[in-house]
């Protein structure tokens, strides 16, 4: 299907008369409602807020938008109470935790004193003996407990084997995962 010039002037007319893209894509035939509205879009045919006439009309009604938008606001009498249309709905934000910018401290983190002090002498037995793997020997039946700093060299994982259905090695998963009624302590 092309758009003829004839179907041009009848989409122009059936739009401004204010016809719906889908009367108007059942009148000219072999058109869907999207292609009616594309075609709108390219001819630039007014959005039918004002009395038509495409890009030229728009134009025209721009500055009375803006006038209307530097016109003072009218004096309020004293006693007169702020009105709400009763159309308008009050708008509910949920509230989220604020994000931090780059380059300012983090709010305080839960500190390795929080962490029993059997498990923290548990995890630096463990990792005298752990294995000192790099990432490419991790396997999934090596602990994946990371040590150190990745910048640098000394960066490495522990390697012992896994508890069962765990990442990590038993020392790692005391530290790890922590039962639920300490973590909700904590928040308090």
């Amino acid at each position: 299907m092309s758009w003829t010039d004839e179907r041009v002037e009848i989409l122009k007319k059936m739009w401004g008369e204010g016809q719906s893209a889908s009367q108007i894509a059942k009148e000219l035939g072999g058109v869907t409602r999207n292609a009616v509205i594309g075609k709108v879009h390219r001819l630039g045919l007014s959005n039918r807020a004002g009395s038509g006439g495409g890009k030229a009309a728009a134009k025209k009604e721009a500055p009375k938008v803006e006038a209307k938008a530097k016109a003072p606001p009218r004096a309020k009498p004293a006693d007169a109470k702020p009105k709400e249309p009763a159309s308008e709905a009050k708008t509910i934000i949920p509230m989220r935790k604020a994000i931090i910018p780059a380059g300012q401290p983090l709010p305080p983190q839960p500190s390795a004193n929080e962490i029993s002090p059997e498990a923290l002498a548990k995890v630096n037995e463990i990792e005298k003996k752990s294995k000192k793997i790099s990432l490419m020997e991790l396997t999934e039946r090596t602990c994946k407990w990371p040590v150190g700093d990745p910048a640098t060299e000394d960066f490495w994982f522990c390697g012992l084997p896994v508890q069962a259905g765990k990442p990590y090695c038993e020392a790692h998963v005391g530290v790890a995962f922590q039962p639920m009624s300490s973590r909700r302590d904590r928040r308090r």
